[in-house]
Formats: structure tokens, sequence, C-alpha cells
């Protein structure tokens, strides 16, 4: 086989989601698992936790399809508003919650059910507390069965408390309408600051995969996933270069690994000698499977990225294997 491969632990997925499931507290657990699961694969993470999840958050309609296709049932929220009247009627023919953000979304989904997004300073999508009685006019009130928001700085106390703050002006305006609507504005930061915060419900990511936000620890969760590539060549070294760099020192012999820049890796921090090449890199070490990430915070800080990004490239033109 020439493609890398993920190796991917589903019970350290699992344990993960108990572990989310604990703190939140009896509030819900909308697992998310845009991104086809941060890298992970979302229709596999799913199936292995909808047990544990009381719902899950999708970035984009196409990713709610693939959920219900894979056999998902429960409830899948739509992070992205919808742009028109095609994505209301995929939403409808598949059972999708819609977010609104806007008197034109609300009227745009025709009574679908929806959560309402509420602009609290990310200033991403979401509309501003004073719009919510005109978009609460255009929705039966059995449509809207939640509000939500989302912190853009967890770690700080301040950001977090005056967007709270903020929140629970528009909660309170939501709930008049329908009182059973779930309130939710923390993701994985906001899980981990606990207390008030959580509220009936929470949205967590890459916690499910073993990493934390910036400025939170991950520690009792599991990292899921490792990459390896494999030697495709030993190569006795005639002098000249190592991939596309001349060479700065004498080899024996330089070992060619299928794993590049393609692959999602960043194509300046090497995986071996020098710089990647599109499909391939070279390293002194002999192993016929080499392991190239198995701690996407380390490869990240490398890197001058997140995990987030790490986690959601690596494994684009994988080989998945599920660990169960």
């Amino acid at each position: 086989m020439q493609k890398t491969l993920s190796v991917i632990s589903l019970p350290s997925i699992r344990r993960n989601a108990e572990k989310i499931k604990s703190l939140a507290q009896g509030a819900k657990f909308f697992a998310v698992v845009k991104a086809d699961g941060y890298g992970h694969g979302a229709e596999e993470v799913s199936r292995y936790i909808e047990d544990i999840a009381d719902g899950f958050c999708v970035a984009i309609i196409e990713e709610g399809i693939a959920l219900r296709v894979a056999g998902i049932s429960k409830q899948i929220l739509v992070l992205t508003p919808p742009q028109d009247g095609y994505d209301a009627a995929r939403a409808k023919a598949y059972n999708l919650t819609l977010t609104v953000n806007s008197e034109y979304t609300a009227k745009l989904i025709s009574g679908l059910p929806c959560h309402i997004k509420v602009n609290t300073g990310m200033n991403r999508h979401g509309c501003n507390v004073e719009k919510l009685p005109h978009i609460l006019k255009q929705l039966p009130k059995e449509s809207v069965e939640g509000v939500y928001s989302h912190f853009f700085a967890p770690e700080s106390d301040i950001a977090s408390e005056s967007q709270f703050t903020l929140f629970q002006r528009a909660v309170k305006v939501v709930k008049q309408v329908n009182p059973n609507a779930t309130a939710h504005i923390s993701a994985s930061g906001g899980l981990l600051r606990g207390g008030k915060y959580i509220l009936e419900g929470v949205r967590c990511g890459i916690l499910l995969y073993g990493y934390a936000p910036s400025g939170f620890s991950n520690s009792g969760f599991e990292k899921a996933l490792k990459v390896y590539a494999r030697r495709t060549q030993i190569t006795p070294f005639i002098g000249g270069g190592v991939g596309y760099n001349f060479a700065d020192k004498n080899y024996k012999s330089l070992c060619v690994y299928r794993c590049g820049y393609a692959d999602g890796f960043f194509r300046t921090v090497p995986l071996g000698e020098k710089t990647l090449c599109m499909d391939a890199f070279l390293s002194e070490g002999g192993e016929k499977l080499k392991c190239v990430m198995d701690d996407a915070d380390e490869y990240a800080k490398r890197c001058k990225t997140i995990s987030y990004e790490v986690l959601t490239s690596v494994t684009k033109r994988s080989e998945r294997i599920y660990e169960r």
C-alpha cells in the first residue's frame, strides 16, 4: 500500500466522550464531528459514540447528510446558516437541524427545527441580541429548539464573562417564546471552565479527539490518532541533493518514505532530512513503517500552528485503520 496509514483508536475517543459527558453534569452533549471528525472520520466516530452523545454538530449540510446515510439517527445541528432554498430542502429531506442567524434564514427554513445563533463577540455567525424579537416572529415557536453562541477566548475570564452576560439576555428572550429551547455557549474550552458556563448543553470537538484548546490542559483525555509512512526505497547516496535541496553532509544511504506536503504535512518542517517533497521525504532512519505524527500539539508547535489544523490535514490522503 502506498498511502500513509492513519491508525485511529475508537476506544480512546469513546473514553473521551464518556469523560465529556461526566464533566457536562447532566447537560446535553453535542459531539462536534465537522471536518470529517477533525480528520478521524465523522461516520465511524459518530457510530461509535452515538449512544453517549445527545446529538452531533457539523459545519455544512453535506456533512449532516453523510451522517444520516451512515445510519446516525440522533439530532444533527448544522452550524453554518442555510444560504438558499436548496440548503433548506436538503435539511428537510434528511431531518437536519438548522442554524438561524437572521430574519432571512428564519423565513428560508419555513418552520424546520432550528437553533438560533447569537453573536456575543466572536463576530463570525449570529444575530445581535436586539434582532431576536424580529427573528422569532418569523418562526413557529415549536421550531425553535435551541439558542447558542460561542466563546472567542474561553481562556479569558473578562471576555468569557462579558459574552456570557450578553448571552443570558438572549436566552431570556428566546425562552419567552419556547421555554424548552436548549441554551448552549460552551465548546471544549467552556466545558473545561465548567460551572455556570455549561448551561443546558455543550458542544465538544477537540476534546473528543484528545486535545484541548489554547490555555487549557488535556489531562485525562486520550489522543486517538497516529500517522505512519511506508518506506519505499533505500537509496545509496551519490552526492548532490536531498530531494529538492543541496546536501550539506555525506550520507551512506537515504530512506525514501511515501509522505509529503500533499498528505497534509508542512513542506518546510522536516520529518526526516531537509524539506518535504510533494509525495515523499528522505531520512537516514531505516524503519519499514515510520510514525510521522502521534502528537498533534507537538507537531503544531513546530509548524507554528494549532492542533486543529494538523488533525484536519494529515489524514486526507490516508488509509484509515480503526482500532476497536
